[in-house]
């Protein structure tokens, strides 16, 4: 029996999705951030130091349980967005039936393993009679929350792949207000750690059924059936994932292992020390990476229809944000390290301000490169990048063992350095130009100059200045106000020709001009 299927709408102006992708995602980000920072004493305080870490620690055994994801969750994405492209309406729904019954499979054995875990959990930890009880009740609870996700990312990788991240976004925002709401309501209410979680997890959960909601709002012609199981469509799925698998893997070498290192070699006082590095470091790529996150369907769909004019606005626009956003944000942690360090967590740190200082130019060149591995990941590239990623995480892990020994705590900063700097210099960047039809030197003096340059003499000013700020959190923060401002304004008046600055402004007034969405001329067909 066929049934008849609308089309699949085209996207709305491509600048407007990218703005407002990139804008909920610095707003989850942000009171992700803070909901954070305000939790964590409260649920300290009400729960006990015991019953917290007890909560930490049985949360964390899950987080394993993301690697069974198998890079299915990226290349989900990959194939909605090259499908979204063709106007393929069958095979998207292949693909997503497909992948949602293959992920409640991995969900099933997800859950099985945490149950096997809790009957045994006081073989891995040392814990009392109640609190194996109570690490029993969270680690179930947590562990269905993870499992169903499985399932259910298949509906918000449709959402991605369609570029509507931003809905996604407005579902995670509003989870994350609702859970903390719900942490306090539950604590204040006299409950203890398992009700805590149980309340919680099932406040996350319901949110599911928001993501699959905003499926079928992008995509009304979304069917998950049994019937549309595909072989063919695993196996298809199955040759993309299996490299960003490799890329996980390479990034959890390259950005897990340097803490392992040090821990090996030098005690757990050395891992504090590079901890405090390590975050700071963290806070900064979070910060500045929200553009390239939003880009990757983007790649696909250009990739998708050969629009190779369109990927060299991406490498070309996308370098010079990403370089423009992380480049003064590096400048000035790196030369504020010292006074930073002193005035948040005092004088016993201060050995990670060196670390800082090599830290610092890593997250440059990884944000700043993160639009070339884009490029490379949404256009057939993705093997390359795959070994590329792989090859620098292991010469990160042997030069860190090498030179810990020898220079302790600089020693593994600058093992993952050199790798970085040979890798996205001289493997990936030239690759991805490569890829769009443009010569390195073209985008080096479009995209890193006018980025770099600015850098320059904002870095003067805070060198000049920071001598004043020793001690003071307001010192430190105003003079980082005034190092953006001038960097800000040098990048845009100066750095920037006045045909790029035009274009600039007329993408910002389009973003905010009323458009409206149109259908496809091309129907989909039949789906039986």
């Amino acid at each position: 029996m066929s049934q008849s299927v609308a089309p699949i709408p085209n996207s709305p102006n491509p600048a407007k999705l990218i703005f407002q992708n990139v804008s909920v995602n610095y707003l989850v980000a942000g009171t992700e951030l803070l909901i954070g920072i305000f939790m964590l004493p409260f649920n300290v305080s009400h729960l006990g130091q015991s019953a917290y870490g007890l909560w930490i620690l049985v949360a964390s055994v899950t987080v394993y349980f993301s690697m069974l994801d198998l890079g299915y969750g990226v290349a989900q994405v990959r194939f909605a967005a090259k499908y979204r492209a063709q106007g393929d309406a069958r095979a998207l729904n292949e693909i997503a039936s497909t992948m949602f019954f293959m992920f409640s499979g991995v969900g099933l054995v997800a859950f099985a393993l945490a149950i096997l875990i809790s009957l045994n959990l006081d073989q891995f930890f040392p814990l009392s009679a109640e609190q194996f009880r109570t690490g029993q009740i969270v680690l179930i609870f947590i562990s269905a929350y993870v499992a169903l996700g499985f399932p259910f990312s298949v509906f918000g990788g449709i959402v991605n792949g369609f570029q509507r991240q931003y809905l996604n976004g407005i579902v995670a925002f509003g989870t994350a207000v609702a859970v903390a709401v719900v942490n306090v309501i539950v604590l204040l209410s006299g409950y203890g750690l398992a009700g805590l979680v149980a309340a919680t997890t099932g406040v996350r959960i319901l949110s599911y059924l928001v993501y699959a909601l905003n499926a079928y709002r992008v995509f009304p012609a979304l069917r998950i059936r049994p019937q549309f199981f595909k072989r063919a469509r695993l196996r298809e799925v199955t040759g993309f994932s299996v490299f960003i698998l490799i890329i996980d893997i390479a990034n959890k070498l390259n950005y897990s292992t340097d803490a392992i290192v040090v821990g090996a070699f030098l005690g757990t006082s050395a891992v504090a020390i590079w901890a405090v590095a390590q975050r700071l470091i963290e806070i900064v790529q979070r910060i500045t990476d929200q553009l390239n996150a939003v880009l990757f369907p983007v790649v696909v769909d250009s990739s998708t229809v050969q629009r190779v004019d369109r990927l060299q606005k991406i490498l070309v626009q996308g370098t010079r944000l990403s370089l423009g956003m992380v480049v003064p944000l590096a400048t000035v942690l790196g030369l504020t390290a010292r006074p930073l360090v002193l005035v948040w967590v005092g004088p016993q740190f201060a050995e990670s301000v060196n670390v800082i200082y090599i830290l610092s130019v890593v997250v440059a060149l990884r944000v700043g490169n993160a639009t070339s591995a884009v490029i490379l990941k949404g256009s057939d590239l993705h093997r390359f990048l795959a070994f590329s990623n792989l090859g620098m995480a292991l010469g990160n892990l042997v030069l860190s063992v090498l030179l810990v020994r020898v220079y302790g705590l600089i020693g593994v900063a600058v093992g993952t350095l050199i790798p970085m700097v040979v890798i996205a210099m001289f493997v990936v960047f030239p690759k991805a130009c490569r890829r769009v039809g443009l010569s390195v030197w073209t985008v080096v003096r479009a995209s890193v100059w006018p980025a770099i340059w600015p850098a320059i003499v904002m870095g003067t000013f805070v060198v000049l200045t920071r001598g004043r700020i020793q001690g003071s959190w307001l010192l430190l923060i105003l003079q980082s106000l005034v190092a953006a401002l001038i960097y800000a304004g040098l990048f845009l008046l100066f750095a920037l020709k006045r045909n790029e600055r035009d274009w600039y402004f007329n993408k910002i007034k389009e973003i905010f001009r009323r458009d409206s969405v149109t259908s496809s001329p091309t129907e989909l067909g039949m789906l039986s």
